[in-house]
């Protein structure tokens, strides 16, 4: 890979964007949290990135990169891959994973943005494009759903031409995940696969009925049936049930990732980038995903996780969840370089991440006009 030697870093600043979803994913996630961090160099050179919240932490995460990260990252390298293990071993007193992580995520984002507007490169090119155009599932979160708005989001799925959807399991009753997935089978046909996410709401026991009451559908996974600290019983799960087993958006380390490999404990991983610290760690799991020969697949976030899903290879779908576009959302300043179409999204070239974040009274405005 080419780099950008001699590059230091001089300034970190942060901002909070939370916008409203179009859809909330129940009552208690009306938005989601955008740090936005943004980073120059000494030469003058800029890059942006960002953390993520759905619901809480926010405030946490920025409080991290501010007093925590910034202080320990400025005047150093400038460079993402030449700071991240460094950064995690100074935040790790605070915890391995989890809001240190997520918080520096921000900051090697914008590392990576900044190193392609420096080299004047996509980071897609720096890291080595495969394809533009790349095949994604429709996803939603829609256990609150009535059975009817469900089966008219998997209609706009059908419509659009996805090959694959996911739907959210997990309701107090298993009879009521039973008649959901059921209507959403029949609509779909044999040939559309279907995914379903339980979202870490079962124990072991509960778990097992679920996955022998699903498994006539024929599901493509089970996507975080148990607490994602709960190794065990998702090895236990999985010799159980023929229904294979996703894991990965809260596995939060390299480390993690590799023990459920190793114990046997599923049979996809959906490693979430920001939460697992940023593009820097999230390209060492795609690597130990590929040498175990199990597959990928990338958590939330098209407009970022579409970007290293085209760098990797074999064929890696995009999860597209409805109304989650960063421009649907009003956090940009300019078009973003994920662009969809159908059921498929592709990639413009654009300078770093191509991801040109609005300013507060930007974001403000468009706010007060929803």
């Amino acid at each position: 890979m080419t780099s950008a030697p001699g590059a230091v870093l001089a300034s970190v600043a942060t901002r909070i964007l939370a916008p409203r979803l179009p859809r909330p994913w129940g009552p208690d996630v009306p938005e989601v949290h955008f740090v936005v961090v943004d980073v120059e160099d000494a030469d003058g050179a800029r890059g942006a990135g960002f953390s993520w919240t759905p619901t809480i932490g926010a405030g946490a995460v920025e409080s991290l990169l501010l007093h925590d990260i910034a202080p320990k990252a400025l005047h150093g390298p400038a460079h993402p891959e030449a700071v991240w293990d460094g950064l995690w071993a100074h935040l790790h007193e605070a915890g391995g994973g989890g809001l240190t992580t997520i918080a520096l995520a921000g900051l090697d984002l914008a590392l990576w943005d900044l190193l392609g507007k420096r080299l004047g490169a996509s980071v897609v090119d720096l890291l080595g494009r495969r394809r533009s155009v790349l095949p994604a599932y429709g996803s939603g979160v829609n256990l609150h759903y009535p059975l009817e708005e469900l089966l008219d989001q998997v209609g706009r799925w059908i419509d659009a031409g996805y090959r694959g959807v996911k739907i959210k399991v997990g309701r107090p009753e298993l009879e009521d995940d039973v008649e959901r997935v059921a209507a959403v089978r029949e609509l779909l046909g044999p040939r559309r696969r279907l995914m379903v996410d339980a979202n870490q709401r079962w124990d072991l026991p509960t778990a097992r009925r679920a996955a022998q009451a699903l498994e006539r559908f024929d599901l493509h996974w089970l996507e975080e049936p148990l607490r994602a600290e709960d190794l065990e019983g998702h090895v236990q799960l999985r010799r159980s049930t023929s229904v294979p087993i996703a894991v990965g958006e809260n596995l939060h380390t390299l480390q993690r990732f590799r023990e459920y490999l190793v114990a046997g404990g599923c049979d996809i991983i959906q490693p979430n980038i920001i939460r697992v610290g940023g593009i820097t760690p999230f390209r060492r799991i795609a690597a130990l995903a590929r040498s175990s020969s199990v597959a990928l697949a990338p958590h939330l976030l098209a407009d970022l996780s579409a970007q290293l899903v085209a760098t990797l290879p074999g064929e890696v779908e995009v999860e597209e969840v409805e109304d989650t576009a960063f421009e649907t959302l009003g956090v940009l300043a300019s078009p973003s370089p994920v662009r969809r179409k159908g059921a498929q999204v592709s990639l413009e070239t654009a300078p770093g991440l191509g991801l040109d974040f609005a300013d507060l009274s930007t974001f403000a405005r468009r706010q007060e006009k929803t």
